[in-house]
């Protein structure tokens, strides 16, 4: 499972790469992260004008998201019942 960081830890690992001028491995060293989420926090910010994009934990979205989410892992979990009764369907057809 990998580690959640929050937007601020992200936030300020960019602005130490970009202050320091270090290497992105260095910088992903001397913080104890991996190089591949440093990189991707530094794209991020590079795309939305030095502001590093934070999914978290899905607390922070409108409740139009909110609300999508929730749909939509109903929607999912009503797919994977569906698909448990047609093989238990299938088991008792044999």
């Amino acid at each position: 499972m990998s580690k959640q960081y929050s937007a601020e830890f992200k936030q300020d690992a960019v602005n130490y790469y970009h202050s320091f001028g270090n290497s992105l491995e260095q910088v992903a060293s001397d913080l104890k992260v991996s190089k591949s989420a440093l990189s991707k926090w530094v794209r991020s910010s590079e795309a939305n004008h030095g502001v590093v994009h934070h999914r978290g934990s899905g607390n922070d979205g409108s409740d139009a998201e909110k609300e999508i989410a929730r749909l939509k892992k109903e929607l999912r979990d009503s797919k994977d019942a569906l698909d448990i009764f047609k093989k238990a369907i299938g088991i008792l057809n044999d």
